[in-house]
């Protein structure tokens, strides 16, 4: 497990994981740079993917995957993270939820380094310490019984982020 300070779309990884909103048409933040870098073709991807009701194609807590197009990593896996109602609405297990799905879909592809932002940390207003905890966490229990991804990667915009990723990471250690 490593943390950085980088832009997500640059990093040479496997896959990296998309902040997205459940239609996965894009938007704002981590999800909106991603589209943006990965060209026109995941849009279109994203469009093709079914929706399980109108306007949504990826329910909050879960994942789907895309190829990455014109990302250096060569899939997106796009995860709805919940929005931060004071915690009592079911927010640490959907956000867990983000994690294992994300997990799952990369080991099922065949994915042995993946990048992950702090998920719904932005807009969804989610305390990036208790969120930064339950990401490693959980991805420390995937890892306990499953060798791949060899390479987890904490992307975090900023500073202040990455230094509460390290605190955690060390800590759990």
């Amino acid at each position: 497990m490593q943390v950085v300070e980088t832009d997500i779309t640059d990093l040479r990884v496997d896959a990296i994981v998309n902040a997205a909103n459940e239609t996965l048409l894009g938007g704002g933040g981590v999800d909106g740079a991603i589209h943006r870098a990965a060209g026109p073709r995941l849009l279109a991807a994203c469009r093709a993917l079914p929706q399980v009701r109108p306007n949504v194609r990826c329910p909050t807590g879960q994942a789907r995957i895309t190829p990455g197009f014109d990302l250096p990593a060569h899939f997106v896996i796009h995860t709805v993270g919940p929005v931060w109602e004071g915690g009592g609405e079911g927010e640490p297990e959907l956000l867990a939820g983000c994690y294992r799905q994300s997990l799952r879909l990369a080991l099922e592809n065949g994915v042995r380094s993946i990048a992950f932002p702090a998920i719904s940390c932005g807009v969804y207003g989610y305390p990036l310490a208790a969120a930064a905890a339950i990401a490693v966490r959980e991805t420390r229990a995937f890892a306990s019984t499953h060798a791949q991804p060899a390479r987890v990667v904490f992307c975090c915009f900023g500073a202040a982020a990455a230094r509460i990723y390290r605190d955690i990471v060390d800590r759990e250690a």
